[in-house]
């Protein structure tokens, strides 16, 4: 396969966000296209007047490039060629490939209404099929492809292997509108062919379309391209992936689940496609991997705990600046100094994190006010002598000069051997003190990360007054 002559496209309608199924579709031509060395284009198809918006163009650019394939140069936008197209039609009816039909839309529907009726699939028969005068000057009518009616037309897909379709089952279906303007049918064929895409890529729901869209080709004289016909993707029931499944749309991922592009990535290449028994695939892996002979025939099943388990680990590997970055956005913004505060305690915090919502939620602490609010398992860790406990560890603590995780971790180990008790029984109630929850970050490096005066006064605001007054007086 010449590197030189590979083209793949990616073309989403922009009638709402990026869908998931899209963004899969997206990845493996960018993927293909970077594997061969050639290009992937983008062209939005916004032929759709009344459904396309400029804020569902902004989300569909917004969301590749979020996962970090956008198109080779430019979008291409569909409405812009709708001459081309219309030049296209007129040039198929002079190679008799084409006709004008004049049918009227009342007589469509007496005929559907009549193959309803005999229980017969509907097909068009035209009588203006062979013939090429009109019914008036002015009548309005269409233009319909003249569809083989004898043999077959074969497809040797890339993904679903051989598939045959007998032609007497294609109809003439429609090219240009009475007003003029192109189908998606006709649109599509002129685009790929004017854009030299040689591989089109595509969802398996497209699979019928081709046959029809082949048809257009021939009848041009063009190069075929060659199709790969990929699986959609279900949810975990076998359905057809739906919004009763959750998020469909990447913006989704990205905004309300906190996830990571490379983790979403990485999880949709996996989502019909694999490398042996790979799970962790790197871009310059999956680069250098990819092919469409791996791709599966069945659909793939979404799961959303593997994905959630698959960002926990790219989480875990993310650079502690980025991660302090992104948290603080989620967060509405922090000052300089709370920002380098929680860069400091990402190392801890991104240890228990799956997604960015729990990121953002173990770091809390960091920022909250005192008094702090104990959440009720926190509560039950200061009943009993839990508090009396804590009055101890405040007082070895004000006595620690050398506030480090060592340091402070040797002081309060030492407290609880002169006590006779297991650490957790003085780090769990120090724990909900200092954090509000009965779980965080390791207690020592909570300690640290409050600083002494911070977490002296947290500990203080959960013991009785007149204990606190005492201990305060001794450490000064």
């Amino acid at each position: 396969m010449s590197a030189s002559t590979i083209v793949t496209r990616f073309a989403p309608s922009p009638t709402g966000f990026l869908h998931i199924g899209g963004a899969r579709t997206a990845l493996f031509n960018w993927l293909f296209a970077r594997h061969h060395g050639g290009k992937y284009l983008l062209r939005i198809e916004d032929t759709d007047r009344a459904r396309s918006t400029p804020e569902a163009i902004e989300a569909i650019l917004d969301g590749l490039s979020w996962l970090g394939i956008s198109g080779d140069g430019e979008p291409h936008f569909q409405s812009q060629y709708e001459a081309r197209h219309a030049e296209v039609a007129l040039q198929l009816i002079e190679r008799g490939a084409a006709y004008r039909c004049y049918l009227t839309q009342e007589e469509l529907a007496r005929r559907r209404e009549e193959a309803q009726a005999q229980k017969k699939p509907f097909r068009i028969t035209s009588e203006w099929r062979d013939r090429s005068d009109a019914p008036s000057p002015d009548a309005p009518f269409v233009v319909r492809l003249k569809a083989p009616r004898e043999g077959e037309t074969v497809i040797e897909d890339m993904v679903q292997g051989r598939v045959v379709v007998q032609n007497a089952e294609l109809d003439d279906f429609v090219l240009l509108r009475s007003d003029g303007t192109p189908t998606y049918m006709l649109a599509v064929v002129v685009d790929d062919h004017d854009m030299g895409v040689t591989h089109v890529i595509r969802g398996d729901d497209h699979l019928n379309n081709a046959f029809r869209q082949l048809v257009i080709v021939r009848a041009m004289g063009w190069p075929e391209p060659t199709y790969g016909h990929i699986p959609l993707i279900h949810g975990a029931d076998g359905a057809k992936l739906s919004k009763r499944h959750g998020a469909l749309g990447v913006d989704a991922y990205r905004d309300e689940m906190g996830i990571l592009p490379e983790a979403l990535s990485n999880y949709l290449l996996r989502l019909g496609w694999g490398h042996g028994d790979d799970e962790i695939i790197s871009r310059e892996q999956a680069v250098e991997w990819f092919d469409i002979d791996h791709v599966g025939k069945s659909p793939s099943r979404f799961d959303t705990k593997k994905l959630e388990n698959l960002n926990g680990h790219y989480i875990r590997h993310a650079e502690d600046s980025r991660l302090a970055v992104l948290v603080a956005a989620r967060r509405g913004g922090l000052e300089a100094e709370q920002l380098a505060l929680l860069e400091q305690a990402m190392p801890e915090l991104k240890a228990r994190a799956r997604d960015l919502n729990e990121l953002s939620a173990n770091a809390d602490f960091l920022f909250v006010a005192r008094p702090l609010s104990l959440d009720d398992k926190a509560a039950a860790l200061l009943d009993g002598d839990a508090r009396a406990l804590l009055g101890r560890v405040h007082e070895t603590l004000s006595g620690v000069s050398e506030w480090t995780h060592d340091g402070t971790e040797s002081a309060v180990k030492a407290l609880a051997e002169a006590e006779g008790l297991k650490l957790g029984k003085l780090a769990q109630p120090l724990r909900a003190a200092l954090t509000g929850r009965a779980t965080s970050p390791g207690i020592f490096d909570v300690l640290v990360l409050l600083g002494q005066d911070e977490s002296l006064a947290r500990i203080a605001d959960q013991l009785d007054p007149s204990t606190v007054t005492l201990h305060l007086k001794e450490r000064n």
